[in-house]
């Protein structure tokens, strides 16, 4: 389920609004919501627009639509399409709100705090996935989930990992010469069979049936 939702701006990691979560959830995510200043204090323009940070039972789960990012902490067990959705959802109701305050100078901190009205009562309908809203929502094409970068939190605060897009497709291209070489490999062995193959087996062929004539006769 979704745990506890924050939304800030990009250039400065400024808090513009946060979901009001009961005592319980606040003991349960001081920690993590440590965690997700951090993540906001390493976003910039260059950053990969949509990410997922796994952290201990929960995973960060973030887009960034023009200055604004959205973040939500979840269950480890909560489907990626329902969060990532229900952040759209947020962010394309932000956006009409306020989206021309955003970049106002002097903004204080949860200067939307209002909003928490409509993420409550978003965060309620995705809430139960086995609804049928939400089960139509899975069943849909909506987007490539599995793309999304995936990142660990361990890395990324004491490792010095990056969000940065650039930092994503590296280590795509990494990946991809990796599986590009051993493709190859694999080929390779291919045609080296199918070359030497059959004179090998008529060679071991031959070889046996003079051994045997041999030891026989």
């Amino acid at each position: 389920m979704v745990k506890t939702t924050i939304i800030a701006r990009v250039s400065d990691g400024l808090p513009l609004a946060a979901s009001m979560d009961d005592e319980q959830v606040e003991t349960e995510l001081a920690e993590y919501k440590g965690q997700a200043k951090s993540i906001f204090k390493r976003l910039n323009v260059n950053s990969e627009p949509r990410c997922s940070i796994e952290s201990g039972p929960y995973v960060f789960h973030y887009i960034i639509e023009g200055s604004v990012c959205y973040l939500c902490i979840c269950d480890k067990s909560y489907p990626r399409k329902l969060a990532f959705s229900y952040l759209e959802e947020l962010a394309k109701e932000f956006n009409m709100s306020y989206g021309n305050e955003v970049e106002k100078p002097g903004l204080r901190p949860y200067a939307f705090v209002k909003f928490d009205t409509f993420m409550q009562k978003t965060k309620r309908i995705y809430q139960d996935t086995r609804t049928q809203n939400n089960l139509t929502k899975l069943n849909e094409d909506l987007q490539d989930v599995t793309r999304i970068m995936t990142k660990n939190m361990e890395d990324l605060l004491w490792r010095g990992d990056s969000l940065d897009r650039m930092s994503h497709i590296s280590g795509e291209l990494k990946d991809s010469a990796k599986m590009f070489k051993d493709k190859a490999r694999h080929l390779n062995l291919q045609a080296l069979y199918r070359k030497y193959g059959p004179p090998a087996i008529i060679v071991s062929v031959i070889l046996g049936v003079l051994l045997i004539r041999y030891y026989l006769f």
